[in-house]
């Protein structure tokens, strides 16, 4: 069996594999090692673009593809019936919990500000006021999977007041459905978006829900950037009612001449918030333990359904 992984150093990574199977490394579309037609189980590059999912049509006796990223959205639709679409559901629920109260302390407590100051040598005491802090705050979690979970789970300290939204409520775990969107936005100091980008997400937040956030909320996405209505959010965060952090946008990457970049209440960091050290062995222990239930027949975890 021929498989295709994405990176050198994860040879290592895999573990023990079966007897039989030949692997190569694939790092992009122009570098194929090999005949795609022949590769059985391909794991493609982290956060792959549509590129990637373009080879599909190369690989005439793919069965599985096993992404290292936690969405999918650039398979559906591309994936032939024939072949079983996994995602890295897991690996990155840590790191991205991480990067989500990092995110939102950074900005309540003002944190930007202060490093535009020490930027200019300014101790900017003289003029200072407190600030919001996210203790005790109202949290509104938008995407209930594993990443929502973890992120909950890292607020604790905080003692926040945690409500969670999913595509279909779910009562007896108390996750309301996002028709109840309208109702528990201003309710909420900070909003939480980690949702897989769908054709029912796409510009989910638009300048409705971004309207019926109360004054002084945060939004922090990240889902995707098409997750938001970009020209809403400017029109919002220009004014100054509320503020965000983004670890994605739309466009993106966002072009150097956008003003998201210079507004003074808008985080932005690089679609970073699941890279770390970490992520590489993570990911490729799971690819390793999907590939030895392939070869034994067992069914694969993190399978990704048609509807996502």
């Amino acid at each position: 069996m021929k498989v295709w992984i994405a990176h050198e150093k994860g040879r290592g990574l895999l573990g023990e594999l079966p007897r039989g199977v030949v692997v190569e490394v694939c790092p992009d579309a122009g570098s194929l090692p090999s005949d795609p037609a022949d590769v059985e189980f391909w794991v493609p590059p982290f956060l792959a673009g549509p590129d990637a999912a373009a080879m599909l049509s190369k690989l005439g006796r793919l069965r599985v593809v096993q992404l290292l990223s936690a969405g999918a959205d650039v398979w559906i639709g591309r994936t032939p019936p024939q072949v079983t679409l996994c995602d890295g559901r897991g690996v990155h629920d840590r790191p991205m919990a991480e990067w989500v109260v990092g995110a939102a302390v950074a900005m309540m407590r003002e944190f930007p500000a202060f490093a535009r100051a020490q930027e200019r040598g300014e101790w900017a005491y003289a003029d200072y006021t407190p600030t919001r802090e996210l203790t005790g705050s109202r949290v509104l979690i938008v995407g209930a999977g594993s990443i929502g979970a973890a992120i909950e789970r890292h607020l604790e300290p905080f003692d926040v007041r945690i409500t969670r939204v999913a595509r279909t409520a779910r009562p007896e775990q108390d996750v309301h459905g996002v028709e109840e969107l309208p109702r528990l936005l201003p309710q909420a100091d900070v909003v939480v978006l980690i949702v897989p980008l769908t054709e029912s997400t796409r510009g989910l937040v638009d300048a409705a829900f971004l309207a019926a956030m109360p004054d002084g909320a945060l939004l922090v996405n990240g889902a995707r950037g098409p997750v938001v209505d970009t020209a809403a959010l400017l029109t919002e965060v220009a004014s100054g009612r509320i503020s965000a952090a983004l670890d994605v946008t739309d466009p993106e990457p966002l072009p150097p001449d956008h003003p998201l970049w210079r507004l003074p209440n808008v985080f932005i960091t690089p679609h970073i918030g699941g890279t770390v050290r970490g992520m590489m062995p993570r990911a490729y222990a799971l690819a390793g333990d999907q590939l030895r239930r392939y070869a034994a027949g067992q069914e694969l975890i993190n399978q990704v359904s048609g509807d996502y």
